[in-house]
Parts: structure tokens; C-alpha cells; sequence
């Protein structure tokens, strides 16, 4: 069988769609157990490690449109991981419940042997580049390349 050539290699965004792939189905295996989505995990975590913070708040970091967070948020209340209480008469702020600390603190755990397994495979300096470059190519909507979101 002739091994065929790819042009598509020498190209960036194919490249990081074929890693984004690979990444992404490992985190889904790592956290399989947890029966949550990996927008709903990544809520979670960032609840946990801002206390008090709004919906529209976590939204904004982690790049997620209002409607969408609406479900997501729900369910997380729905399984007693996340609570809302009552600011002032408008506001409401999100908290991790107990039980919803400790399915955080056990998917960092996780998270930290995922991250593990894939940054091994990169050498030091190479894995600071990576770091380097990915938020620079985020950050291209933001200087007025067109939102492909």
C-alpha cells in the first residue's frame, strides 16, 4: 500500500484541529466517569476557584455566550455541585457546593495526569513556545480578524 502525502500538514490550522482532536477525546476519557460535558467541567472549575462570581462573569472567561450558559449552569445546580445565592435584589452569585469542591478538586487531579501525559511529549522549550503562541492566534478576533465562534 503507497503512502500517500497530505498538503494539508504544512498547515496550521489543520495542524491544531488533528492536536485539538487527540486532546480533547483524552480529556473526555479522563473525565468519562463524571457524565459531564467538558464546557460543564470547565464551569465547575472555574466557579470553584472564583467564589461569588455571576453567571455573565464565567461566561466571559471561558468564552461562552450567555444563552448557552443558561443550561449549563443549570445542570450543575441540578446535580448539587454549584448554588446561587442572592447578592443584593438583582444579582445572584455562584458558589461550588461541597460536593461540587470535591468533584473539582478530583477533576484537577485528573486534569493534572491528562496535562501530564501530552506535555512529556514536548521539549521544555518547545511546550513554552506552544504556550507562548496559542493565546497570540485567540487573540486575533480581538485585533480584527473576522469571529469565527
Amino acid at each position: 500500500m503507497a503512502i500517500l502525502t497530505n498538503a494539508l500538514d504544512k498547515l496550521l490550522g489543520y495542524q491544531m484541529r488533528r492536536a485539538t482532536a487527540v486532546l480533547m477525546a483524552d480529556f473526555v476519557r479522563t473525565l468519562a466517569d463524571f457524565d459531564m460535558r467538558p464546557a460543564e467541567i470547565t464551569t465547575l472549575l472555574v466557579i470553584a476557584e472564583n467564589p461569588d462570581c455571576s453567571q455573565s462573569e464565567v461566561g466571559e472567561a471561558i468564552a461562552i455566550k450567555r444563552a448557552n450558559m443558561v443550561p449549563i449552569i443549570a445542570r450543575l445546580i441540578e446535580r448539587d455541585l454549584v448554588a446561587r445565592t442572592r447578592v443584593d435584589g438583582r444579582s445572584l452569585a455562584l458558589r461550588v457546593t461541597d460536593k461540587g469542591a470535591a468533584q473539582a478538586a478530583e477533576a484537577w487531579r485528573r486534569i493534572a495526569e491528562h496535562e501530564a501525559r501530552f506535555r512529556e511529549r514536548l521539549d521544555p522549550a518547545d511546550l513554552e513556545t506552544v504556550l507562548t503562541a496559542l493565546p497570540v492566534l485567540r487573540s486575533a478576533v480581538e485585533d480584527g480578524a473576522p469571529d469565527l465562534s
